[in-house]
């Protein structure tokens, strides 16, 4: 049986936190690999900023030298919210034989009650929550915990660095930088 992690999110941009993340967890479970899974419209925001092909071209290129690090597109394949249940539906159909790790950040876990059919998905993939200092992994859903060391980046800090013309070197890949400039995106110059 092949074990895969899953890592969703809108990465507007994707970020070191990211593949940190990733990292971490591949090498933690043993994982076969970590798919990275660009959503289209995530229900808990109203929308992404920047247009999908770009976000999936950026993950693309955050990646690209990673061999157990791939993109899967489903969400952007399919219209309308992405909801978590339909994707992993959809990964089952296509992989009977293999066991998915669906990645989630220690903020997340506490919310998870919340999510759209969750008694269903909890029976269908295995949660992994990557533990942070500042948070404390509580739910009634069974969820793998991994320690992560800390890294306080995320796509709005980078988003908002950018606006304001600060550098986020060291935050964000460089061969990802290059496309945030080349699209102009946040502000960029």
């Amino acid at each position: 049986m092949k074990k895969i992690g899953l890592l969703g999110g809108t990465f507007d941009p994707p970020h070191l936190g990211h593949l940190l993340i990733a990292e971490e967890v591949y090498q933690a479970l043993q994982l076969d690999e970590v798919w990275f899974i660009p959503s289209n419209l995530p229900p808990h925001k109203q929308h992404s900023g920047t247009n999908a092909a770009i976000r999936l071209e950026m993950v693309e290129t955050a990646i690209e030298d990673n061999t157990h690090f791939r993109v899967e597109p489903i969400e952007l394949e399919r219209e309308g919210k992405s909801y978590t249940i339909d994707t992993i539906r959809l990964l089952r159909e296509r992989e009977p034989e293999t066991d998915f790790y669906f990645i989630i950040g220690a903020d997340m876990v506490e919310y998870l009650s919340k999510w759209h059919q969750i008694k269903e998905l909890a029976g269908m993939v295995h949660f992994v929550g990557v533990k942070r200092s500042d948070y404390r992994l509580d739910t009634a859903y069974p969820v793998m915990e991994v320690e992560i060391p800390g890294i306080d980046v995320s796509s709005t800090l980078v988003r908002d660095r950018i606006s304001a013309k600060h550098s986020v070197k060291y935050l964000v890949p460089d061969k990802v930088i290059n496309k945030i400039k080349e699209y102009r995106l946040y502000g960029a110059e």
